[in-house]
């Protein structure tokens, strides 16, 4: 596998800023949407923030941006690989695309067909292989010994991290009195970097992290206090999947350094949530875009506090897991 790491210096909030005017050509900034419903639901001022607008339906442009367009000419020349539960996979090839870059993309077959199908569309090469995120992983790596491309790493690099931190910036510009913000815990990437440009700018706001019940690889690492690797089961919120390495140098102590709580909902709350979510708001989200608002809806998150900004992180779903997602709670309310 890839050589022992380094020591890791430490992601800064000038990296967070670095990242925003850097990936600004490429990324746009999404809206900050009041949500009334919920907001009068749970007796507590509740915004939405609508990452599922990126051209590529979710949030990871901008990590994947922030690295690729730091690459020197002749690593950008040889091209680049990734190991994704879908998303990063597309926001890489989307990137690469835009650049004019190789790229070639490892996916497990557990990865839904309409993700896989949009990263071909994308123009990118792909690699099924495995059952899961390990498998893919592997592959990758084994590809930059190969041909020499560059590892885009999902979450736990630097320059990843800062780029998903831009998230953070936007949420305070938007709204300065923000006081908490709710978002996906998988690898970490995401949570790390809004984490760190919230917490370098007020660390009073609170911010926590939602996975779904099995599988949640971050939440069990944190408990044992070490990252540790889990078995992969079916869940709605498939982009939440897959393990932090073993050898994780970012992301593990960063959330634990700025994540103030990590809460798990049930299937049947992350269907909920995606149904919510279309009913009241018109938007078709994936599982784990929905985690937030399931959180808020299952009174996971005690004493909201006044101004509280959820994370919709993407909308990349198959239409028939939607579909059977979502009926039963439309049907019957």
């Amino acid at each position: 596998m890839h050589s022992s790491p380094s020591p890791a210096k430490p992601v800064t909030i000038r990296d967070v800023w670095q990242a925003r005017k850097r990936i600004s050509p490429i990324v746009k900034k999404t809206p900050l949407i009041h949500s009334p419903v919920i907001s009068e639901q749970i007796d507590a001022d509740v915004y939405l923030k609508l990452e599922t607008v990126h051209e590529v339906g979710s949030f990871k442009p901008r990590g994947a941006a922030n690295k690729i367009l730091s690459l020197t000419p002749e690593e950008r020349k040889r091209g680049v690989t990734t190991y994704s539960t879908g998303n990063h996979g597309l926001a890489v090839s989307y990137v690469a695309k835009h650049l004019g870059i190789p790229a070639v993309i490892c996916v497990s077959e557990r990865i839904p067909k309409a993700k896989t199908e949009a990263i071909r569309r994308m123009g990118a090469q792909i690699e099924i292989c495995g059952h899961g995120q390990d498998d893919a992983m592997e592959r990758c790596f084994q590809l930059q010994k190969e041909h020499g491309f560059t590892v885009i790493e999902p979450f736990d690099d630097p320059q990843v991290i800062a780029g998903q931190g831009t998230i953070g910036l936007e949420l305070l510009e938007d709204l300065p009195d923000i006081d908490l913000v709710i978002t996906g815990l998988s690898g970490g990437g995401l949570i790390s970097g809004i984490g760190l440009a919230l917490k370098a700018n007020d660390p009073q706001i609170e911010v926590i992290g939602v996975s779904m019940e099995h599988g949640a690889v971050m939440y069990e690492s944190l408990i044992r206090k070490k990252p540790v690797e889990l078995k992969e089961p079916d869940t709605l919120a498939d982009s939440l999947l897959g393990g932090i390495g073993l050898d994780n140098r970012y992301t593990f102590n960063m959330v634990q350094k700025y994540m103030d709580k990590a809460v798990l909902v049930s299937e049947k709350a992350i269907a909920e949530g995606m149904a919510y979510l279309l009913a009241n708001h018109r938007i078709a989200v994936e599982g784990a875009a929905a985690v937030g608002i399931s959180a808020l809806l299952q009174k996971k998150i005690n004493r909201p506090r006044k101004k509280i900004a959820v994370v919709v992180t993407g909308c990349n779903v198959d239409p028939d897991v939607h579909f059977k997602a979502v009926a039963p709670f439309l049907l019957h309310g």
